[in-house]
């Protein structure tokens, strides 16, 4: 099945909060529904229900934090649709939405340092860490594309896109 992006609509977003990881993962994701509310009154917030097929399988945000930076705050895919390689294409999709974005010099994302699976993932995209969070909760790791101007190869994106 071919995975996409598409914006949360009325007539996607219920599924959307429907969706949810394993018990196990709970601690490392925010509440989608949370994720939706907030979306609505924050203009600078851009959502993203990630597709297989004709079903709703995984959530993304962004924010634009400033002309130069938009970081990815929300990223899942549900629990049902793991290990099928739908996380890594969602997030190609995404980085190379963001990369469209006029002047963005920099793409952040965060996580929990204890996830076991984060770091490896997200290093295999170019992202590298540069720290904690200011609260010491979260490890912060950027994309600089000013001195990695491809981190998504656009010619490994599916051809829908």
């Amino acid at each position: 099945m071919v995975t996409f992006l598409q914006p949360i609509t009325k007539d996607n977003y219920e599924a959307v909060c429907d969706l949810d990881v394993s018990k196990e993962q709970q601690k490392y994701v925010a509440c989608n529904m949370w994720s939706l509310v907030e979306s609505q009154f924050n203009s600078e917030y851009e959502t993203r229900a990630i597709y297989s097929g004709e079903s709703p399988v995984g959530f993304l945000m962004w924010v634009k934090e400033n002309h130069e930076k938009i970081s990815i705050w929300r990223f899942m895919a549900d629990q049902k649709h793991q290990k099928k390689g739908i996380g890594r294409t969602a997030l190609e999709l995404a980085l190379h939405e963001i990369r469209q974005t006029p002047n963005i010099k920099q793409i952040e994302i965060c996580y929990n340092p204890t996830n076991p699976i984060a770091k490896d993932f997200y290093s295999s995209f170019g992202f590298v860490e540069i720290g904690m969070d200011d609260d010491n909760e979260d490890m912060l790791a950027i994309i600089d594309l000013s001195s990695f101007k491809n981190s998504v190869n656009d010619s490994t994106l599916p051809k829908e896109i």
